[in-house]
């Protein structure tokens, strides 16, 4: 081959490489944003709500303190896992203006995380609950609720609001010892704890008004239900009106939505740089062609 055709089927080469390898960086670059950046951490993955019956109307009294009292949730949530409040109460307004509320993050969370899990609810709970006088949302990592009404704070309320119960492990001996050992754990909780014991792991949280008596009757019915009603479930989970209780076995939560999103993307990588580097061939064979034909 004369010497000049080869310098420039090797300059052909290196640029097309660089043209290659530029395009890609930056499609994968998009790929993996829009799969990570947008995906929410668990903390944020919704478990229930409740909603009341009894409406109120726009542009009422009740709907100018029920957005203070959003507000503050928000601006508290920053510095302190729990608060409750009392929007209106003592004013010249109504009684049945007054929103009373409160929010609780999950303890094992940082502020700037049950900032913005708080941030999420609030912004959920109108669109779930419209109009209504009172609501509940739980995420995974806080809770948020408001009624026109304070008889709640503070009074123990052990009905159950959710449960979910896995696949059943058969004849496994370990297993439930195991599992019997991190929920006796749980329930000596006052406020959060987390516990484990072998491969079988736990966590248990009541709510910040409840006195350490009522938290420990609180998570003896939680528990007692969670056994009662999940039997011999590899993970289970129990909600309660002021406290909560979950375990699992180790593993089960690993695979996760987020986990088949990073093989997505590792697919979608592989044919946008199979595509470029396709493109990229192509180029230098048809420079290559129109040269020699010219």
């Amino acid at each position: 081959m004369p010497r000049r055709i080869q310098l420039f089927f090797t300059q052909e080469i290196i640029l097309a490489l660089r043209v290659s390898s530029l395009l890609c960086f930056f499609s994968c670059s998009l790929v993996l944003r829009s799969a990570h950046g947008d995906y929410p951490s668990r903390a944020n993955i919704f478990v229930y709500a409740g909603c009341s019956q009894d409406k109120y109307q726009p542009n009422s009294i009740f709907e100018e303190n029920l957005n203070t009292f959003l507000s503050s949730v928000v601006s508290s949530s920053s510095e302190v896992i729990y608060n409750s409040f009392a929007i209106g109460n003592g004013t010249s307004a109504p009684p049945e203006a007054t929103v009373y509320g409160m929010y609780q993050c999950r303890g094992d969370l940082h502020p700037t995380d049950c900032s913005k899990c708080v941030g999420r609810s609030v912004n959920q709970i109108g669109l779930v609950c419209p109009y209504t006088t009172g609501a509940s949302l739980q995420l995974e990592g806080c809770y948020l609720r408001y009624e026109h009404s304070g008889d709640f704070l503070g009074k123990l309320d052990t009905s159950v609001r959710y449960k979910k119960c896995s696949k059943s492990v058969d004849n496994d001996v370990e297993f439930f010892r195991r599992r019997d050992d991190v929920l006796a754990d749980l329930q000596t909780a006052n406020g959060f704890r987390v516990s484990s014991s072998g491969l079988v792991q736990g966590f248990a949280q009541c709510l910040g008004d409840l006195t350490v008596s009522d938290c420990s009757s609180c998570l003896a019915d939680g528990i007692g239900k969670l056994k009662s009603m999940c039997g011999s479930a590899a993970a289970a989970d129990v909600f309660l009106g002021q406290c909560y209780a979950r375990y699992w076995a180790s593993g089960y939560y690993d695979e996760t939505p987020g986990s088949h999103d990073n093989d997505e993307v590792g697919r979608s990588v592989a044919i946008i740089v199979g595509v470029f580097t396709g493109l990229a061939v192509l180029v230098v064979l048809l420079s290559i062609c129109k040269k020699a034909m010219g």
